[in-house]
């Protein structure tokens, strides 16, 4: 009489993990038995990449957001326009900016060959912006797999739905609840922004003519002013220049980018403005003082970035190259 009861008790917690409450069919042990090696090739592609680029870091993850906000994690910003199709790849935010593209191509292709038609690009991705977060010092997180790519993408969607450096507070929050996301995944997603760099045409207008006073911004600190404006000279032929966005360790995952922002050198409007908000201020204030709050919940905002607008099951496909869809 007990081995029934011993029978449904084994076979519950195989069901929670299979599909857990909330994201269908998402599951952190989706490719255990179809494609076993998955992370360690992952780990490898983004390593062999970062080895050589150590910017490489901070254009993955970019690129990982910029896929999820734009109608969801599908691999749309992975494909290439078409006769009939306009893509995301050339969006204003996108165009001469995001870059990757290369790395997760090559990790894909190795993915093939020992799991063919198995894994769904937009699952390399996700990963492969944990690996450079790791490779950059920055947490690990646990990530859900089973995510299926996208059949199309739009220009205009990632026109309108990506978050811009230009915007006000109150826009770019909007643009995170329109995505499920709250404040607090705000100020913790911006905090991205320890890796990286920005073209000085995404905050020049605070070097020289701020909102048109002709002055700069005075929310900038004078020592961090003096410095952009040598990297940023006030002339057209500047505006692709690169800039750090953390200006201490801009190769580092740390909280120096809180840091930066109390002492007002935060590098874009977007970014300095969460100073100017009671409720984000405080955020920053804690994350700049404490290096784990902020990993741990950078961590936690990942994967709740990474479950944005899913496709599982029969929607979507798992695309052999990650540039088109198969036909």
């Amino acid at each position: 009489s007990f081995i029934p009861f011993l029978l449904v008790f084994h076979f519950i917690p195989v069901v929670v993990s299979q599909f857990p409450y909330g994201y269908s069919q998402l599951s952190y042990r989706f490719y255990d038995w179809s494609c076993p090696r998955l992370t360690y090739m992952v780990k490898y592609g983004v390593w062999a990449a970062y080895r050589n680029d150590t910017r490489i870091a901070a254009s993955l993850l970019r690129l990982h957001f910029h896929d999820c906000f734009v109608n969801g994690c599908d691999g749309s910003i992975l494909l290439d326009d078409t006769d009939d199709m306009t893509g995301e790849k050339n969006a204003f935010p996108n165009r001469n900016s995001v870059r990757g593209f290369e790395v997760i191509d090559n990790i894909k292709e190795d993915v093939e060959r020992f799991c063919p038609s198995t894994v769904s690009c937009v699952d390399i991705l996700t990963l492969a912006a944990r690996e450079a977060v790791v490779l950059a010092g920055g947490p690990s997180w646990q990530v859900m797999l089973g995510r299926r790519d996208g059949v199309t993408a739009s220009q205009q969607a990632a026109n309108e739905q990506l978050p811009s450096p230009f915007e006000p507070l109150e826009n770019i929050t909007a643009k995170f609840t329109s995505k499920g996301l709250d404040l607090k995944d705000v100020v913790v997603l911006s905090g991205a922004h320890t890796i990286g760099f920005a073209q000085c045409f995404t905050f020049k207008n605070r070097l020289f003519n701020f909102r048109g006073s002709g002055k700069p911004d005075p929310m900038l600190d004078s020592s961090a002013l003096t410095n952009l404006q040598t990297i940023c000279p006030n002339l057209d032929s500047s505006n692709t220049n690169l800039a750090p966005l953390d200006s201490g360790s801009m190769y580092r995952f740390d909280n120096k980018y809180y840091t930066n922002l109390v002492n007002k050198a935060g590098l874009l409007e977007s970014d300095q403005v969460l100073m100017q908000d009671s409720k984000t201020a405080a955020m920053v204030n804690s994350y700049s003082m404490n290096y784990y709050l902020f990993v741990n919940d950078f961590g936690t905002s990942m994967a709740k970035l990474g479950n944005i607008g899913v496709l599982t099951g029969n929607k979507g496909q798992i695309r052999k190259k990650c540039g088109a869809i198969n036909v």
